[in-house]
């Protein structure tokens, strides 16, 4: 892999998401750096921390993807946690406490899960 250029828009982007409880959206990812980068810059920033395992990628119920922080993923990248998708106010939350049980025929390998829940947060469900 090529070594990676710390730009502006690599750093605030990174900050974005390591400061928010919440999974961001590319919308919402940009509307906060505002004129700082484009569209495509975005999505080529948020595919390079993906790849260096910086962040992780949630799909929530409508099908929008949302990157949020990482997680405990000092030596080894993992993310088999679930995801929770308030249906009210669309927020994305990582639920580390919750680890999802399953078990596989055998000789399947598990590389990739995604988990989301749906419901209200506690927020929303007051």
């Amino acid at each position: 892999m090529k070594k990676t250029r710390n730009t502006l828009a690599r750093t605030t982007i990174l900050e974005l998401i390591n400061e928010s409880d919440i999974a961001l959206s590319h919308a919402e990812i940009q509307s906060k750096v505002g004129d700082l980068c484009d569209r495509v810059t975005i999505y080529r920033v948020l595919e390079r921390l993906l790849a260096e395992d910086l962040v992780h990628k949630i799909v929530n119920m409508d099908g929008v993807v949302k990157y949020a922080k990482c997680h405990n993923c000092d030596e080894v990248h993992h993310h088999d946690h679930m995801h929770f998708s308030c249906q009210k106010c669309l927020e994305v939350t990582c639920l580390e406490q919750v680890i999802p049980v399953y078990k596989l025929p055998a000789h399947y390998q598990v590389t990739e899960m995604s988990f989301t829940l749906a419901g209200l947060c506690p927020t929303c469900a007051d």
